[in-house]
């Protein structure tokens, strides 16, 4: 009840910035198509440089700024599972982040603005947010498929894996829960376990980390400079690691009210099954308030969604274009109905959200979960037109039921991802400065600072 007691304490204050706000980035790999992002009715300004086709993952857009409402035009068919949420639906196209680095991804930069693909050197929009709305035992949590082929070409064992997106500052990223059966036992294990169990783990592992803190300490006498201070942030890691523990065990009745039902579809290594296990688990923990930030990683180049009757992987679909995938399907259109599997779920999580009262509305009026890609609009990414979706709100804080389309990179009137995380990061109730991440060199003559006012209310 933890998110329902925070809401009639603000609306009885009469507070409504004090409702919690919620986050969950859901990170595709291989680029978003663009394309069919545009709602019918209106011109689809994506014109292929080559060929001239109002088609293509490369295209670049032309005209002016595109702002309407989307109330006046039908959902394309890659976002017609969110037909209900059209007024809190916010589609936006066109907005750069040129400067990093990766071809298939931009990796921490996709995030963090930062040319950064393999080693963070600076915290991520996550991470970011989490700090500043943590509540409950995690600021951020992540999960994410495990794309990585062994050389024997079976998968990994499920545990923790590095996908290389979120990092809380300079080398230190975060790891994600690649097993939904691990994440359930991370997150819910209070659901399945008597409150004996309880007490006694708790005990134990504070009697655990008693010993290895008593005992680092001794080691931390012996160093100095340098070593001193990395070791002093490895002792950190224990405090917090108690800290969650608490936290966790403060909500014991919340997590067994809300945890899902422990499945066999848990232990799939099917990747729609794997992704609809992390969004229930995802959903679940934001309603318990264990955590209100949430990044997912729905698949990886390896993947291959053999559920679509596709053999091809991710990889190998971003190079078909207009040729046949393994099932017939062109590549453009396997990516879509791809694309379509992600966005089903996030609309069964807005629903379940939508559901829940909070304040004068529900949690969906509080969370923000973003639709993105690592790698822009495209499959080897330049990074010229990064297409956002957004479901949700902010309190109000930002404009909902928009498409949103900005001049070409380099045109009077562009903007950038750091223009847009902007904007969550001051919806959220942060403070910022007037730019995000590293600035693009190239476009020094546009002003490109604060959020993007077309968004802000």
């Amino acid at each position: 009840m933890a998110p329902f007691l925070d809401s009639m304490r603000a609306h009885a204050a009469g507070d409504v910035d004090a409702l919690p706000k919620r986050f969950v980035f859901v990170v595709k790999s291989s680029g978003l198509e663009k394309f069919n992002l545009v709602p019918e009715g209106l011109a689809n300004n994506f014109i292929d440089e080559t060929s001239g086709e109002k088609l293509g993952n490369r295209s670049r857009r032309e005209g002016p700024l595109v702002d309407v409402a989307l109330a006046e035009h039908k959902l394309p068919e890659k976002l017609k599972p969110l037909e209900e949420f059209k007024e809190q639906l916010t589609i936006i196209q066109s907005l750069s982040g040129v400067g990093f680095r990766g071809n298939h991804t931009k990796g921490f930069g996709a995030l963090s603005l930062h040319d950064s693909e393999t080693v963070a050197i600076a915290p991520t929009l996550d991470c970011l947010l989490g700090q500043h709305l943590s509540r409950g035992p995690y600021p951020m949590y992540g999960m994410a498929m495990n794309g990585r082929l062994l050389e024997s070409g079976n998968w990994p064992e499920d545990n923790y894996c590095y996908p290389n997106l979120s990092a809380y500052g300079a080398a230190k990223p975060v790891a994600y829960q690649a097993s939904p059966r691990k994440a359930y036992l991370e997150l819910f294990g209070a659901a399945v376990a008597t409150p004996e169990q309880l007490k006694k783990k708790l005990a134990l592992g504070g009697n655990l980390l008693d010993f290895l803190t008593n005992d680092a300490r001794r080691v931390e006498k012996q160093l100095a400079g340098d070593d001193k201070e990395r070791f002093s942030l490895y002792l950190d890691s224990f405090d917090s690691l108690r800290k969650i523990e608490e936290k966790k065990a403060a909500l014991t009745e919340q997590v067994q009210q809300y945890a899902p039902e422990l499945t066999d579809r848990y232990d799939s290594r099917a990747p729609s099954a794997r992704i609809e296990s992390h969004f229930e688990l995802a959903t679940a923990a934001l309603i318990a308030g264990l955590t209100n930030v949430i990044t997912l990683r729905p698949d990886t180049l390896g993947v291959k969604y053999t559920e679509l009757n596709l053999s091809n992987s991710v990889h190998a679909l971003g190079h078909l274009q207009q040729n046949k995938a393994s099932n017939g399907w062109t590549g453009h259109q396997a990516r879509m109905e791809i694309e379509k599997l992600h966005i089903t779920e996030i609309a069964k999580m807005a629903k379940k959200l939508a559901a829940i009262p909070e304040g004068d509305g529900s949690m969906l009026d509080n969370t923000m979960i973003v639709y993105m890609s690592c790698s822009s609009g495209d499959h080897h990414c330049a990074g010229h037109d990064w297409p956002f979706v957004l479901v949700g709100g902010l309190g109000g804080r930002l404009r909902s039921g928009r498409y949103l389309e900005f001049p070409k990179y380099g045109d009077h009137g562009h903007r950038t991802t750091g223009n847009l995380y902007l904007s969550l990061m001051q919806a959220a109730g942060m403070k910022t400065s007037d730019t995000f991440g590293q600035p693009d060199s190239n476009l020094k003559d546009l002003d490109l600072k604060g959020p993007l006012e077309e968004l802000m209310v």
